[in-house]
């Protein structure tokens, strides 16, 4: 799938539909002044937005809602009704997504400026990091990370990690001595990839609580998309007091590591929402993916057997379980900077553009059949659960180490382990970017 240079013809109907679009983002910081929505109540905000717009942040249980499959028929990229008239589209196939988030900021782009005065979204507001800038500040920005994120840069952590592993087995197994009814995220699937992320960037074990707290409201979308921002500006000024005293006092991590190697040239603001990001990004994700893998693994016996007894098979579990389970249902929205053609739609210079994640992982074009099952054995063909192109996970290999330790151990543990009430009533999200639990709960034995 290629992208091509937008056809604006002269046909009046074009020309007047650019026309509209043009005048509509002119107007939309005038309506929002005067709409009476001062922001002081999120959800009001949330409410503006037609339900198509929020239909790709909705699952049934671990599959996407089956609107989108609906969309998707109706084309791999699809117009996709947003508020105040903005023009929007939804990319749902696999060969079109990976078009758009390999294109050039030229064409689409990250930057958080084009979402300034739009629905209700402030300059101040501005998470800062990697998945809202476009080069050359994302490129000097994630040069700063690419080193300690390679396989080669985190097989150091391998021991530290599968300890943690095993730490969280053991007070998984006490907590079972209390109650025969254990939550399974609580116990084991937070512990993991906070300990190791903290570790890694440098945070002290102290700071857990509000670590935790600050990094999974963003992505709970039920409180209104402006109040996810708002937590996003409080972790920051969090992370901006932990930047700074460790540029005085120093410290283990990558924190310290960056302001060794880069000292004056990155200030306090600037490396708390670079590793704001990192924080989030490897501590949410895996979260998400280590609760709704022990799902599926739950309920095939034959997957808790072969991660049991064969070392080999967690490779190949994880991947299709991360094209499958896709937590991450959508990429940082992109916005058009030209016409440009994709999948036979033509979109305007200041469209925004939505590429479903989840929906390209189950296309049937791309994945071939059955791709609403799990299977292990399904031939590779690459999935887009990190992303893809310029803005691609900077933590796809961490996580990747994570969740091959922690499955088999989990399976070896507890061969017996089996949810505690039916699948069907396990909480879910109900709507957000990273789909997940509230809850998980088991029994071990």
């Amino acid at each position: 799938m290629t992208i091509r240079p937008g056809d604006p013809s002269s046909s009046p109907r074009v020309a007047m539909a650019k026309a509209v679009s043009r005048v509509r983002r002119r107007l939309l910081g005038f309506l929002l002044r005067f709409a009476g929505d001062d922001n002081s109540d999120p959800s009001s905000l949330l409410a503006r937005f037609p339900d198509e717009a929020l239909m790709p942040l909705r699952r049934n249980g671990l599959d996407p809602v089956p609107d989108l499959a609906r969309k998707h028929a109706e084309g791999p990229v699809t117009r996709l009704k947003m508020p105040f008239g903005l023009r929007g589209w939804l990319v749902t196939g696999y060969e079109e997504s990976k078009a758009v988030l390999a294109a050039d900021h030229h064409t689409f782009s990250n930057d958080f400026g084009n979402m300034i005065g739009k629905v209700g979204i402030a300059a101040e507001q501005d998470p800062g990091g990697l998945g809202f800038a476009d080069p050359p500040a994302h490129t000097r920005l994630r040069h700063m990370l690419t080193a300690q994120f390679t396989t080669r840069g985190l097989a150091p952590w391998e021991p530290r990690i599968k300890q943690i592993v095993e730490d969280a087995l053991d007070e998984l197994e006490a907590a079972a001595q209390d109650d025969p009814v254990v939550d399974l995220q609580q116990h084991f699937a937070v512990p993991i990839p906070s300990r190791t992320i903290m570790a890694l960037i440098g945070i002290e074990d102290s700071d857990a609580g509000e670590f935790h707290r600050l990094s999974t409201a963003r992505f709970d979308f039920a409180g209104g998309a402006v109040g996810s921002l708002d937590v996003i500006a409080e972790a920051i000024h969090y992370l901006e007091e932990v930047v700074a005293r460790q540029r005085v006092d120093g410290g283990t991590g990558l924190i310290a590591h960056i302001l060794r190697e880069y000292g004056d040239d990155v200030g306090d603001v600037e490396l708390a929402g670079l590793i704001d990001g990192v924080l989030t990004g490897g501590f949410e994700t895996t979260v998400s993916m280590l609760s709704l893998g022990a799902v599926t693994m739950l309920q095939s016996p034959a997957v808790v057997e072969a991660l049991r007894t064969d070392d080999s098979y967690a490779e190949s579990f994880v991947e299709e379980a991360l094209r499958y389970l896709t937590v991450v249902q959508v990429g940082f929205p992109r916005f058009a900077r030209r016409d440009v053609t994709v999948g036979g739609q033509t979109m305007f210079d200041g469209d925004v553009v939505v590429c479903s994640l989840a929906g390209a992982n189950r296309d049937p074009e791309h994945v071939g059949a059955n791709p609403n099952t799990v299977d292990p054995h399904r031939p590779a063909s690459g999935h887009l659960a990190f992303g893809h192109g310029l803005h691609r996970c900077i933590g796809a290999e961490l996580a990747r180490m994570e969740l091959r330790m922690a499955y088999p151990a989990l399976a070896r543990r507890f061969p017996r382990m089996q949810l505690a009430v039916p699948a069907e009533q396990l909480p879910y999200r109900k709507l957000s970017i990273i789909h997940g639990l509230e809850r998980l709960p088991v029994t071990l034995d």
